[in-house]
């Protein structure tokens, strides 16, 4: 079952107005938009987008009783303009970003995305893409497997665990999630072994290089200010800092009147704020939610309205 993290208090911030047309750009099982739709009228529109059309079907399932108008959308929220202009939709109210993995994909070892099952290194999210985990660890140079671990992942044994990858395909491919376990573990140290998985971070990387996630993010956060009305809002919940990076420092620029360098002394960019900061410090889980769901340990909420 799927635990939808931060969910009273991103819809919360969210609903202006009762009659208008929202948007969850991940929409997983539903869980934020069936509480998102107990604060709106019968007036109001939901539309609903995932690039995963296993969990668009459960959303489905999940939303069937909603009396809002809903609209379900199989696509990647990077296109949100396009996808919502198909909807005959130009303007929102609010828009919502859940940038979690679905738990139906993480326990799924069908899916690859989790190093505790045994399952076929895929990890992808939308599964008519070509690209898979597997295509990165068997094919990609070793040079770039390491950055990609080092840049996604943080993972300070980045070198040793794309040296080790390199040398066990050369004798045979590595197919599944648990041989690629086993690969990074010779790889790791025994004393990074310790407090958390060892291939906790090199599965995020893949995961994130995979779908890329956080070229999909910079490319939606933009699209998103520009489709809300005067008033409107938008909500990001992020699972690592990367991601997190990203959206602050989005909101930062567009707060600010003037993103010249410091040591400009008349400004030229001609920028102004559209954007008013709600979360000045990241909303993060209180503790009997993470007494209750563990995985929400990580995120952090960002809100900001548009000007």
């Amino acid at each position: 079952m799927h635990v939808p993290v931060l969910l009273e208090e991103a819809v919360s911030r969210l609903v202006v107005d009762p009659d208008g047309v929202y948007v969850d750009c991940t929409v997983g099982a539903g869980g934020h938009l069936v509480c998102l739709a107990g604060k709106l009228s019968e007036k109001a529109t939901v539309v609903n987008i995932d690039k995963d059309t296993q969990v668009l079907e459960q959303a489905r399932k999940n939303l069937s009783g909603i009396s809002q108008r809903v609209i379900l959308v199989h696509g990647d929220f990077r296109h949100l303009r396009a996808l919502l202009k198909a909807c005959g939709i130009n303007e929102v109210n609010g828009v919502l970003l859940d940038l979690g993995v679905s738990s139906f994909q993480i326990d799924d070892a069908a899916r690859g995305f989790s190093y505790q099952g045994e399952g076929p290194l895929d990890m992808r999210m939308d599964t008519e893409q070509q690209l898979s985990a597997w295509h990165l660890v068997n094919q990609w140079p070793e040079e770039q497997l390491a950055e990609i671990i080092r840049d996604f992942g943080e993972e300070r044994y980045a070198r040793r665990i794309a040296r080790e990858i390199a040398k066990e395909r050369e004798i045979k491919p590595i197919n599944t999630t648990s041989e690629l376990v086993r690969v990074i573990n010779r790889a790791v140290p025994s004393q990074a072994k310790r407090d958390k998985h060892p291939a906790r971070r090199t599965f995020q990387a893949l995961r994130i290089a995979v779908n890329d996630e956080l070229g999909a993010l910079q490319e939606v956060l933009p699209q998103a200010v520009e489709l809300l009305v005067t008033g409107g809002r938008i909500a990001v919940i992020t699972f690592h800092s990367l991601e997190d990076r990203i959206v602050k420092n989005f909101f930062k620029r567009e707060s600010l009147g003037c993103v010249c360098p410091h040591e400009q002394p008349v400004c030229t960019c001609n920028h102004r704020p559209v954007l008013k900061i709600l979360t000045k410090r990241p909303v993060i889980p209180s503790e009997s939610e993470l007494a209750d769901n563990p995985r929400s340990r990580s995120a952090k909420l960002r809100v900001a309205e548009k000007l």
